[in-house]
């Protein structure tokens, strides 16, 4: 026997427009869903990174204590090669995950920009009270983070001021003082070892860089644009079927 109507009416039908009270309350609800994401991204990568920089400590200070107990020689450079493979390893892995969480970021705040451009539809009267972004080209996106500059070396020294930014460049050193210790274990001079070291450096540094710049493009280029800002010109735009 099916289940009675509710004494108010038949049961509310599949929602089809914005006027819908319904639609704020999913809208609402996808927006905090989002929010929870950006918070355990963080989090992740707050946690990643106090992990990498205690682990390097702590190789470090055992280093420190070996040393008191070894001559400066081969034996000593092969165990500090050997910790330093590691953490320059935990440092890329790392890195790496780092960069992924902050993709995941882009995306929640990608998502939200879209979210408020429906409330702005539902409520235009909101619109100027928003300081946040309500299209969601990358333009108007990245606005929350608060870049500087687009490209170039502006966007270079804001990535360094980042948690992942830091985390990439004391990687790049681990990179460095590990080539100048396999440089050493070679037999290579020390003032040869030092620059090979710095060049190893630069070199790691580098790769990262490039690695990150082509991540963040790609993902950038699959989200796509569904309500870009007047007068911006992305590349893919799909708009909603009326």
């Amino acid at each position: 026997m099916p289940p009675s109507e509710s004494a108010t009416g038949s049961a509310p039908g599949p929602v089809v427009s914005l006027d819908d009270p319904r639609v704020v309350q999913i809208m609402a609800t996808e927006h905090w869903s989002l929010l929870a994401s950006r918070s355990l991204a963080y989090n992740e990568a707050f946690v990643r990174g106090g992990m990498f920089l205690t682990f390097l400590s702590t190789s470090f200070v055992a280093l420190a204590l070996l040393a008191q107990a070894m001559t400066f020689g081969e034996n000593f450079l092969t165990v500090a090669a050997v910790v330093l493979a590691f953490d320059l390893v935990i440092g890329l892995a790392t890195y790496s995950r780092i960069d992924g969480a902050n993709v995941d970021d882009l995306r929640a705040v990608h998502g939200m920009a879209r979210i408020r451009h429906g409330y702005t539809e539902i409520a235009p009267i909101v619109a100027p009270y928003f300081t946040t972004a309500s299209h969601d080209d990358m333009a108007s996106v990245v606005t929350a983070y608060g870049s500087p500059s687009s490209s170039g070396i502006g966007l270079i020294l804001y990535g360094l001021t980042t948690s992942g930014g830091m985390i990439g460049l004391i990687t790049s050193m681990v990179g460095g003082v590990f080539a100048a210790v396999l440089s050493l274990i070679a037999g290579v001079p020390g003032e040869l070892a030092v620059w090979i070291g710095i060049g190893g450096g630069v070199l790691v540094f580098a790769i990262l860089l490039l690695l990150t710049a082509g991540s963040v493009t790609r993902h950038q280029e699959t989200m796509t644009v569904l309500f870009p800002a007047p007068g911006s010109e992305p590349d893919v735009v799909r708009h909603v079927a009326d």
